[in-house]
């Protein structure tokens, strides 16, 4: 096992720790370690919202989750010798839940979780159609995930971190907070916001103090969205074996990461959509001199994927054009129509006994594919989504015998908006 550099005790608070990582970017977070090109180590992650998240059968915590607090990012860890303009190579040599630990109050020991959330308090994918609080709890059983709150389906998980990234620059990190800004100021009021501006309230920054930690606190982007430096991508191939290049804006790079995810389906579309936990990563760096200009990576990472997602060979796919539900025409508009065909595998597993929210909750964290089919042909862009049938203990397919009718249970609990 690699040495581990960031640890974390499960029975303390995030801020409680030996070591403690941040929930901002910002180029003056101290490096909490540095390591060396060629190292391979350890780190601890906490589930995003520290545990605020709870195994119940309420969806209460998910309605009032803290967003002013995630996310619990282990790092920044300085790479030695690292210069801006180079390519800061990760390798994803490991990753699963919190090590030797399967059961106990934190995500991560022997379970996860997936929300909704609800509409005043960040929404979702599909938030005008879902704008309330729902939480699925699933279990892990080796690689498997169930849930008492989705019956008959369990599933590998491709489990990844959902954020890894470096330290934006001074200059970068003012242009994220200009242009979110201007963003923000197209309309102000809007439920849920447009964007996430700085909010020293809750902000975690390392071993700043004082002074320093007010003027940071104020200047740090939150760790909402991707941004050039990679951030919260959820990409669920980034699993073990990926490797990644990521573009290098300060000395050290500062490498951060952690929001790890058990299982997710492409878009996380529910928000909370994959199953979170905490758990620990292992990690080899390097770097590429001048990376950034030799292949033309002047922003956002790019990546070549692991190789250990489960394999699956039969799927039900579902598609959506860019047209609203009202009926008005959209001109290419993938979004919209990536909304269209998820609304459309909703109204299909509710034929089979599941809730609405059980099979939106179901789409955030199976492995499902999501696909840009077509972007060409105006004024409709075509979007598909992709289930794995073998995910169901029950025939999913259309046949002449109708929908096989399940138990759906008790159902997702829900905490109105």
């Amino acid at each position: 096992m690699p040495d581990v550099i960031f640890p974390l005790d499960s029975t303390r608070k995030f801020t409680e720790q030996e070591k403690i990582g941040h929930n901002r970017w910002h180029p003056d977070i101290p490096p909490v370690a540095t390591v060396k090109p060629g190292d391979s180590f350890r780190v601890h992650c906490r589930e995003w919202f520290d545990g605020e998240i709870h195994n119940d059968d309420s969806a209460d915590d998910i309605r009032n989750a803290p967003l002013h607090t995630v996310h619990a990012l282990s790092g920044p860890f300085a790479v030695e010798g690292a210069k801006p303009g180079d390519l800061l190579i990760v390798d994803i040599l490991d990753l699963g839940p919190i090590p030797q630990e399967d059961s106990g109050p934190l995500a991560g020991q022997g379970w996860g979780y997936t929300g909704i959330f609800a509409k005043p308090n960040g929404g979702g994918f599909l938030t005008d159609q879902f704008p309330d609080a729902y939480k699925a709890v699933w279990d892990f059983s080796g690689q498997t995930a169930t849930s008492r709150h989705i019956p008959h389906v369990s599933f590998t998980g491709i489990v990844h971190p959902g954020l890894m990234g470096t330290a934006p620059s001074h200059d970068l990190l003012s242009t994220w907070n200009t242009r979110e800004a201007a963003l923000i100021a197209t309309d102000p009021d809007r439920v849920p916001p447009l964007a996430l501006p700085p909010e020293p309230n809750g902000a975690i920054l390392g071993a700043l103090t004082g002074p320093e930690f007010d003027r940071v606190a104020g200047e740090g982007a939150r760790t909402a969205p991707p941004r050039e430096n990679g951030g919260n991508q959820d990409i669920k191939n980034l699993t073990k074996g990926s490797r990644i290049f990521y573009p290098v804006f300060v000395d050290g790079a500062n490498l951060s990461v952690g929001d790890l995810h058990f299982s997710q389906g492409d878009g996380e579309i529910t928000f909370c959509g994959a199953i979170e936990m905490g758990g620990f990563i292992d990690l080899r760096v390097d770097i590429i001199p001048g990376g950034m200009t030799t292949y033309g990576v002047s922003e956002n990472a790019i990546f070549m994927p692991g190789n250990t997602d489960p394999q699956f060979s039969e799927w039900l796919a579902f598609s959506g054009t860019s047209v609203t539900l009202d009926g008005e025409q959209r001109y290419l508009d993938s979004q919209l129509a990536y909304q269209r065909a998820c609304l459309h595998a909703i109204d299909y597993l509710t034929k089979f006994g599941y809730t609405p929210e059980q099979a939106y909750l179901l789409l955030g964290a199976a492995p499902i594919e999501g696909r840009l089919s077509g972007v060409v042909d105006i004024p409709n862009s075509c979007t598909t989504v992709y289930i794995p049938t073998s995910i169901f203990d029950f025939p999913v397919s259309p046949s002449v015998d109708g929908p096989f009718r399940i138990d759906p249970g008790a159902g997702a609990p829900r905490s109105p908006a």
